[in-house]
């Protein structure tokens, strides 16, 4: 079964994994501490999932270039997003206006995800793993793997 993994940057770092059916499969947040640990972490990370297939990264500079790097040895589809655009997508205008607001949303958003999908309910989400799942979906709508956002996470 192929997967895209969504990968929120920051040495505190969100990850979300998506399965074919676009549903989410994991979650988690992970923080590195340091560039030369983020890249051991990518090439574990990207090594530890066997059908992984594409990637879709929010962020820039040297730690995009750490992932990209790491997926293209691996033959990985990637996109790289700004969160402009996937906001633009999942969020109203109003729900935008500060970075605070944006990121109460998009945990709002990612909370019905995790439902939809029948995902394990977290006791925290953080917000860098809360971006990373809307991004993942964002990513199966871009590459395909879903035709349109599901019903039951529209509002």
């Amino acid at each position: 079964m192929k997967t895209l993994l969504a990968v929120d940057l920051g040495l505190k770092t969100g990850f979300a994994l998506y399965g074919a059916d676009g549903k989410l499969i994991w979650y988690r947040s992970q923080h590195f501490g340091s560039t030369d640990r983020l890249r051991r972490g990518a090439h574990g990370i990207i090594r530890g999932i066997p059908e992984l297939s594409a990637m879709v990264i929010e962020g820039g500079g040297n730690l995009a270039l750490v992932w990209e790097k790491e997926a293209e040895q691996h033959g990985i589809a990637v996109r790289r997003v700004g969160a402009e655009v996937w906001r633009e997508v999942f969020l109203l205008p109003r729900e935008q206006r500060s970075g605070a607001d944006a990121k109460k949303h998009a945990g709002e958003l990612a909370r019905r995800i995790i439902d939809w999908s029948a995902a394990p309910r977290p006791t925290s989400l953080r917000h860098d793993a809360a971006e990373a799942i809307v991004i993942g979906l964002w990513g199966v709508l871009h590459f395909g793997w879903l035709d349109a956002i599901p019903r039951e996470i529209q509002r």
